[in-house]
């Protein structure tokens, strides 16, 4: 990357950062007309949420120095708006929690906030809406540097989905890879022709979906009466290693063996680690590996079975085709 591209993405995140601070620190306007910092709203609200902590857990949580923390915290105990008590598994710490008053301090500030994003959100349509909550998600999920653990459901994709997965995975192999448009192409006729056939008791589609983001994605398709392929397989590259892949592929082989396919196959190439990984866990077996041009790269590509009606482990792997 240039020093002209990396200034101006810095310019961007920056606009950006003032833009967002324009309009989101208008709704922190009661603020000032409570006994109150946003610091302090922020520390109410987290021990608002019903569990006692530590003071080092709300300094973790909040990015907040200790010793700011410990002057705030004093301040709180000697307006009768916090408790302390020693903790059951470290003596050296002590639980916070709200009192009564912490509760009936807080519970105010928190609906006016909530009255004030309402309000904010109120102007826009409910696309529009949508659109702005799953833009901060994906703000928080990218510059969030702890793994990302909550519960993923898979479902089949919303109107849009298919066509967001097509761009989606395009764009990151053309950035990661500098796989050219006919990439696109190929997931396109996927996409295109499961939506056409809509035979869900032969072919199916499913999104990993983490609190409302499309985090990954899967499809099976017919290749024959007896053979099922896999396609579409993806997760987002910053959740990987969180168990979506290894979700994604139990729920094919569990939905080929009821649709009665006897083979599951899978085609990809040998630069891509996570494909092949999750082939292996599910006991998939390498058939055969081709010399081939592709997307405009000479690739390595490989050919994954699982034989669906034996499932006793393998022992010998299959001939090359």
């Amino acid at each position: 990357m240039t020093d002209s591209e990396a200034l101006r993405r810095a310019q961007a995140v920056r606009h950006f950062n003032r833009f967002y601070t324009q309009h989101i620190g208008a709704l922190h306007e009661h603020l000032a007309k409570s006994a109150f910092s946003l610091t302090e709203v922020r520390v109410l609200h987290e021990l608002s949420r019903g569990r006692a902590q530590t003071a080092s857990m709300l300094g973790r949580n909040l990015g907040l120095d200790s010793g700011y923390l410990s002057r705030l915290l004093t301040s709180f105990e000697r307006r009768n708006l916090i408790t302390r008590r020693p903790s059951d598994t470290d003596a050296r710490q002590s639980l916070i929690a709200l009192t009564d008053n912490g509760h009936a301090a807080y519970a105010p500030l928190d609906k006016a906030a909530i009255e004030e994003v309402s309000a904010l959100l109120n102007s826009l349509t409910t696309l529009s809406q949508e659109q702005l909550i799953a833009a901060m998600k994906v703000i928080e999920r990218l510059l969030d540097s702890k793994p990302q653990h909550e519960l993923v459901i898979l479902r089949q994709p919303r109107a849009g989905e298919c066509g967001w997965l097509v761009h989606r995975q395009a764009q990151w192999f053309a950035a990661q890879y500098g796989w050219d448009q006919s990439f696109e192409g190929v997931l396109a006729r996927v996409v295109a022709d499961y939506a056409q056939r809509r035979d869900p008791v032969r072919e199916m589609c499913w999104v990993a979906d983490q609190e409302g983001m499309v985090v990954g994605s899967v499809c099976i398709v017919g290749v024959s009466t007896t053979v099922a392929g896999v396609r579409l397989l993806w997760v987002e590259p910053d959740v990987q290693r969180l168990g979506i892949g290894t979700q994604l592929m139990s729920e094919c082989v569990r939905f080929a063996r009821r649709a009665g396919y006897t083979k599951l196959t899978l085609t990809t190439a040998s630069t891509l680690e996570e494909p092949r990984r999750l082939c292996e866990r599910a006991g998939f077996q390498l058939a055969c590996t081709t010399a081939e041009q592709r997307f405009g790269k000479d690739l390595t590509i490989e050919r994954w079975e699982l034989e669906l009606e034996d499932r006793s482990p393998r022992t010998t792997a299959l001939p090359n085709l």
